[in-house]
């Protein structure tokens, strides 16, 4: 039955378990839904779907765009390489985030498309907290975005 010796045991253990969670020994996944922000503007720019295929690798895919009233409210990546099967299609539904892998708390070793430019950039993607950090970069040139959890 339950006795004092018990009681102790499940209070160790159950301290254990909760300073494993408070000091972040579980790893946070990426897969769900992410606001992107705009560099120049600090608006909403879009939402990503990131989540993984049978491959074990993640992917992220354009879910929405917030546009402005009177622009083009379903835009083509026309500035995507023309070997790029991603050239002159729709950027809503678009993947642009393509086989990252992970790695402890790290998802690297993919890449990320702009899509305003087409440029392809190599990819890591890491979580801070309930944020999302997003860095493109090629050799040692990098920018880093801050996606927020979208529920939308």
């Amino acid at each position: 039955m339950f006795n004092r010796e018990n009681s102790g045991i499940m209070r160790t253990l159950m301290t254990v378990i909760l300073m494993t969670f408070a000091t972040g020994g579980f790893s946070q996944s990426i897969v769900g839904k992410w606001k992107t922000i705009d560099d120049d503007t600090g608006k909403a720019k879009s939402v990503v779907e990131i989540y993984k295929k049978s491959d074990g690798k993640y992917y992220g895919k354009i879910t929405k765009l917030f546009r402005e009233p009177g622009g083009d409210q379903d835009p083509v990546c026309s500035e995507c390489d023309e070997d790029d099967l991603r050239h002159n299609k729709k950027i809503k539904s678009m993947e642009i985030i393509k086989e990252l892998e992970k790695d402890g708390n790290m998802y690297e070793e993919g890449n990320i498309l702009d899509p305003n430019n087409g440029t392809v950039y190599d990819c890591k993607i890491w979580r801070e907290g309930n944020k999302l950090k997003v860095r493109g970069y090629v050799a040692f040139f990098y920018r880093t975005q801050t996606w927020y959890p979208y529920n939308g």
